[in-house]
């Protein structure tokens, strides 16, 4: 599940001219994670959360930075760091937005964080909760791309943990593909999906 770092990979491209204080700060925020300063980009999406104090997006995205920037991650204080901070502002995202299909998916993949990293510790107390966590996400939005998307990667990593075919869940990912193609979400809201779905379909060619 390593490659899942690159799952979230975020595209903005929006019109300048115009553009209130949030909006600003939000770009400036997507355009330095874009060029890899995710330090730099997590500090400010937390400066603007402190601000927009009613979007969930903002701490959101701190909260995903974090969670992708722990995927390989050898030392445990720091791992556990950066966790318990995507955690905290997690929460802060859910507190206004509950039931949020978005954050819930991002909660599995910060559960998936801890399983990458300790397989053994956290795997099966963390599996159960992300099998739950799906299938909420599913019953809330069971036609958001990235919930379908998601699960299918995480069932698809179960799969080949324990040497099943991975071939039931590829039909999830091309069905994740073809919603994408119609799917608009709100401004600044994740977007993800199409190159984590080609790899993923890369996958399901090769049978593992």
């Amino acid at each position: 599940m390593k490659n899942i770092i690159i799952a979230l990979v975020i595209l903005t491209s929006f019109a300048v001219n115009g553009q209130s204080s949030y909006e600003k700060g939000m770009e400036k925020a997507f355009a330095l994670w874009g060029e890899n300063k995710t330090t730099e980009a997590a500090q400010l999406f937390e400066r603007i959360a402190k601000v927009e104090k009613d979007n969930w997006l903002p701490p959101f995205y701190v909260a995903t930075i974090e969670i992708l920037g722990s995927f390989g991650l050898k030392d445990e204080a720091k791992l556990e760091a950066k966790l318990k901070k995507a955690q905290e502002f997690l929460d802060e995202a859910t507190s206004l937005s509950e039931n949020n299909p978005e954050i819930i998916i991002t909660q599995a993949l910060l559960n998936t964080a801890y399983i990458a990293f300790d397989g053994q510790r956290y795997g099966m107390s963390l599996s159960t909760k992300n099998i739950i966590l799906y299938a909420e996400a599913e019953k809330l939005a069971p036609k958001n791309p990235r919930v379908i998307l998601g699960k299918a990667e995480w069932d698809m990593g179960s799969a080949a943990f324990f040497n099943q075919p991975i071939d039931p869940y590829c039909k999830n990912v091309e069905k994740a593909m073809e919603l994408l193609k119609t799917d608009k979400p709100e401004k600044y809201h994740p977007r993800w999906g199409k190159e984590r779905g080609e790899q993923l379909l890369k996958k399901c060619k090769k049978g593992s």
